[in-house]
């Protein structure tokens, strides 16, 4: 069954390069048909109009000559020796004195003739007669009339709109759009146009503002007022619901009285937010104030509840353009002008075809660039988007302080092994949600402080449990665990036995959470790919990373302190390949967190030991006198001693450390001990890089040939339980030895002939001993070299030697050479 899987899996592969070729020839055609049908077009109008070049040639040649025969008889009716400029000048002196008598006439009757309009009711000949002494007054300028008429101008100018105020806020309220519109030609004759629309918009947004102004809310206000409160998240929503009613209905009334209705409802938006107390990013802020670090969760509900208002917004402004006809005065700039001909009307193909499309084109850029309502509803929250990675981490802290609340010191019933694991479901769970804020609310411009959230956040946890578990791993928890038979007779009690059990669990659910860690990760890539190749096609298209409701709010993130150099090398290094690890503060804590539970594991299983140690730096035997290499009967005979049995705490301990591959025999199928065995306390790299490349050897001589191109990226090398379990001896004899080298033979005071031959003995039997565990320790065999010298040869010794061998001197004090 296995062999015809494998067998249908390899024929799958090597099919998929003839169905690759087919699809490509299918698109290949496609693309040919595509082009020869566009090719076919543009012949076809490059012969409908080739005819028509020739007699557009010929009209611009009649045209030209006719220019220079009309220039020829002008020229020639100009006396000689007359200058052109001296005519010109002269008739701009004529034309100016002409303007000035006529303005001089019309401003000597100007107040009588406006206010007895006024007394009339003659509304539009009044704001007519105005409008035409204010294109008079440039006359009077830097002349001593001109500050007294221009006051006289501004005070009839006061007195038209306080006699047309009363009757425009009553039209206005009673939605008489056609008076309005008649209004409205009384104040742009007069210049006031703002004016107006300061009375209409004024009226058209009073409700709202009373609204805004006299609701109080639970979240944002920190008095506590008899009246039933809403959170402003609630408030908010019904708010943009009654302001997308009033902007509905004035899709309808602001067409039929001003000229620009996109540029007019803008400014009724932006000028509606900006009047608002207190303001929205007030109210905003007031929610950490309230609520602490979770109003980070009610601001971005309320952004999506902005989004959905802005795009509901974005239809209407879209209507509405179609609703009346934009003439120049509309947009800032002239529109594209229109091009005629005298004696033919009959147009070329490509003016026809996109002449109305490059218009269009051209009115609606321009219009975008005066739109502007949308970065202003936005802007109230761009503050907050700008310090997303300050208020996510602030967040987190506060969401995962439940994961260290519950730790074994605080609850000695929980199992801790099982309680992490559940601890880091609930962790990652909670940073999954953080992406999907980041992502919701800053579309990911915010991606470096969210890196940062996440990566000091998850590693404060581990680094929690670490220290935790450190403290309390010597505390009994739970029953003990029973050892087997086979390994009754080694020197472990109750509470070691529990201790092991415990830390091997521990040991397990800290790999689970490393793993957790590495589906996150891939996770955190692959939104993270999916910015950069958002980024790439804007960058493609010639603009610039604009995502949102609207183009106004995502140009403010674009523009914004977020779209820096940061955010882009962070994409770039999630796209390099291999991948690199993204929260690697996390995983150095992991790491940190492994160490610490092989170290107390060791210092478990090393215990023993470290009792039979305790003792033996205070033997008397290092002291005794005489020479052990020969020994005096009572028959003054001399027998010659050829070596020296250890001693009875140096054969307790290499029993021990025999006895360690029983252990690890019955703990073999334990995958927690293979966990990290680079972080084992005084690992040798060397040899565990030296059984990694056993183990991949192995694996790829059983591997089959197959092509380059369809490898799958290599796995990581899972070591047998014989290769773990050499990588611990290994490391607890290293272990053994250091403790032995460093804190137990530096005590010894001093060392008579008869004491050094006995350490001398004890340090070679305990080096045969490590040598079969493929330990090797090169401080034991010095000190078994220097112990092992007469008094002579150390002398000799200790003055050829550097000062800075520690060994030489310890054992130069215990023998007296120093």
């Amino acid at each position: 069954m296995t062999s015809t899987s494998a067998s249908a899996l390899v024929q799958e592969l090597d099919d998929a390069p003839d169905s690759l070729l087919a699809d490509l020839l299918t698109a290949t055609d496609l693309s040919a048909i595509t082009t020869s049908a566009a090719l076919e077009r543009t012949i076809d109008e490059v012969s409908r109009s080739a005819p028509r070049l020739t007699y557009d040639l010929h009209f611009m040649r009649d045209g030209a000559l006719t220019l220079h025969s009309a220039l020829a008889t002008v020229t020639a009716r100009i006396p000689a020796g007359t200058g052109t400029s001296a005519a010109l000048d002269r008739l701009q002196t004529l034309d100016t004195a002409k303007r000035r008598m006529e303005g001089c006439e019309g401003c000597a009757t100007l107040e009588a003739e406006v206010t007895a309009l006024l007394a009339e009711r003659a509304y539009d000949k009044a704001a007519e007669r105005l409008n035409e002494a204010s294109r008079s007054m440039p006359v009077f300028a830097g002349t001593p009339e001109y500050e007294p008429r221009r006051a006289l101008m501004v005070s009839l100018q006061n007195q038209l709109e306080a006699a047309l105020s009363s009757a425009l806020v009553g039209a206005i309220n009673s939605g008489d759009t056609a008076l309005c519109r008649s209004f409205y030609g009384i104040f742009s004759n007069i210049q006031r146009e703002s004016e107006f629309r300061n009375y209409y918009f004024g009226s058209r947004r009073a409700g709202l503002v009373a609204s805004w102004q006299s609701e109080v809310l639970e979240d944002t206000e920190l008095s506590v007022p008899a009246v039933p409160r809403q959170t402003f998240s609630a408030f908010w929503a019904t708010f943009c619901a009654s302001f997308l009613a009033v902007l509905n209905a004035e899709r309808m009334s602001i067409p039929a009285i001003f000229p620009d209705p996109q540029i007019t409802l803008s400014t009724f938006i932006t000028s509606t937010l900006s009047i608002l107390q207190p303001s929205c990013p007030q109210r905003l802020a007031f929610l950490f104030n309230t609520i602490g670090s979770s109003a980070l969760k009610d601001i971005i509900a309320i952004y999506k509840t902005t989004e959905e208002f802005a795009a509901s917004t974005d239809k209407i402004m879209e209507k509405i353009q179609f609703s009346a006809i934009p003439t120049d005065s509309t947009l800032d700039g002239p529109l594209p002008p229109k091009h005629t001909r005298r004696r033919s009307m009959r147009m070329s193909m490509s003016w026809r075809s996109n002449s109305a499309t490059n218009f269009s084109r051209a009115q609606q850029s321009t219009l975008n660039d005066v739109l502007d309502w949308d970065q202003a509803l936005f802007q109230a929250f761009l503050d907050f988007q700008v310090d997303y990675g300050t208020l996510e981490r602030r967040l987190l802290s506060d969401d995962l302080s439940f994961a260290s609340t519950l730790i074994p010191n605080k609850n000695p019933s929980t199992d801790p092994a099982r309680l992490l694991r559940e601890r880091a479901v609930d962790v990652f769970s909670a940073a999954e949600e953080s992406l999907v804020r980041c992502m919701s609310f800053t579309y990911g411009y915010a991606a470096p402080g969210l890196m940062f959230a996440l990566d000091s956040s998850l590693a404060s946890f581990v680094d929690s449990w670490t220290q935790s578990l450190t403290a309390n791993l010597s505390a009994p928890s739970g029953a003990p665990a029973e050892s087997g038979d086979d390994l009754a007779d080694l020197d472990y009690s109750p509470q070691d036995w529990s201790n092991i059990q415990l830390i091997l669990h521990l040991l397990a659910s800290t790999r689970a959470v490393l793993d957790r860690l590495g589906t996150f990760e891939g996770k955190l890539r692959a939104a993270l790919v999916q910015i950069a190749t958002a980024f790439r096609l804007a960058q493609h298209e010639g603009g610039v990373y604009t995502p949102g409701a609207t183009k106004g709010a995502g140009l403010l993130l674009a523009q914004s302190s977020l779209n820096s150099a940061a955010l882009h090398d962070l994409l770039s290094s999630a796209e390099s390949q291999p991948p690199i690890p993204l929260l690697t503060t996390t995983r150095t804590s992991i790491a940190s967190l492994a160490r610490a539970l092989q170290s107390s594991l060791q210092h478990t299983l090393l215990s023993p030991l470290h009792t039979h140690l305790s003792s033996y730096a205070s033997l008397a035997l290092w002291a005794v006198p005489g020479d052990p290499k020969s020994m005096r009967t009572t028959g003054d005979l001399h027998v010659p001693v050829f070596s020296l049995s250890p001693s009875d705490i140096v054969q307790r301990v290499a029993e021990g450390l025999l006895n360690l591959p029983r252990l690890f025999e019955v703990y073999a199928d334990d995958d927690a001990l293979g966990f990290s065995l680079n972080t084992l306390p005084n690992v040798d790299e060397a040899y565990l890089s030296g059984l990694s490349e056993h183990m991949h050897a192995q694996s790829s001589e059983l591997g089959h040939n197959r092509r380059p191109s369809l490898i799958l990226p290599p796995k990581p090398v899972v070591l047998s339980p014989e290769a773990v379990a050499a990588a611990w001896l290994s490391s607890l004899g290293h272990s053994i030895l250091s403790h032995l080298t460093s804190s137990v033979l530096p005590r010894i005071r001093t060392l008579s002939i008869a004491g050094a031959a006995q350490l001398s003995s004890d340090l070679g039997y305990l080096s045969n001993i490590v040598r079969a565990l493929n330990v090797e320790y090169e401080e034991l065999d010095r000190w078994k070299e220097y112990v092992g010298m007469n008094d002579e040869e150390g002398s000799r010794v200790v003055g050829e030697k550097l000062p800075g061998d520690q060994v030489l001197v310890l054992v130069a004090r215990m023998r007296g050479w120093t």
